[in-house]
């Protein structure tokens, strides 16, 4: 589904319902469910920011291209947040790992620090006489 946003910033259920063709009372039903958490203003007015507005593109791409009631919606939101949750502990392992090599690397004291021993010798052959052009 194409993006529908121009600018950042903060939408009321009107504008949003009018971009996305949908009646203010489907975001208000999306709400109760829990797939989407607007923020409210100081005169308790639903706000829509541009990460909800990406939530609401999902949302819709499942319901109306895939046909996706709201039970499995909910449950496909749920898997991914905590898909997104895993790859954030995953990525930050890597790093943890990353940090501790190279730490380990230059904590190594002598000339052949960070090199492999071989299983065999390697023999090089010796260089002949070099020829001056």
């Amino acid at each position: 589904m194409a993006t529908k946003r121009k600018s950042k910033g903060a939408y009321m259920i009107s504008a949003v319902a009018e971009m996305y063709q949908i009646h203010p009372q489907t975001l208000r039903l999306y709400e109760r469910e829990g797939l989407l958490r607007p923020s409210r203003s100081e005169g308790n007015t639903r706000l829509y920011t541009d990460e909800d507005l990406e939530r609401l593109e999902f949302i819709l791409n499942l319901a109306r291209d895939l046909g996706v009631n709201i039970a499995g919606i909910a449950v496909i939101l749920q898997m991914r947040e905590r898909m997104e949750e895993m790859n954030r502990q995953m990525q930050g392992f890597v790093d943890y790992v990353r940090t501790e090599m190279l730490t380990r690397i230059h904590q190594q004291q002598g000339p052949a620090a960070g090199l492999v021993p071989m299983r065999r010798p390697v023999v090089v052959p010796p260089m002949g006489p070099v020829k001056k052009k």
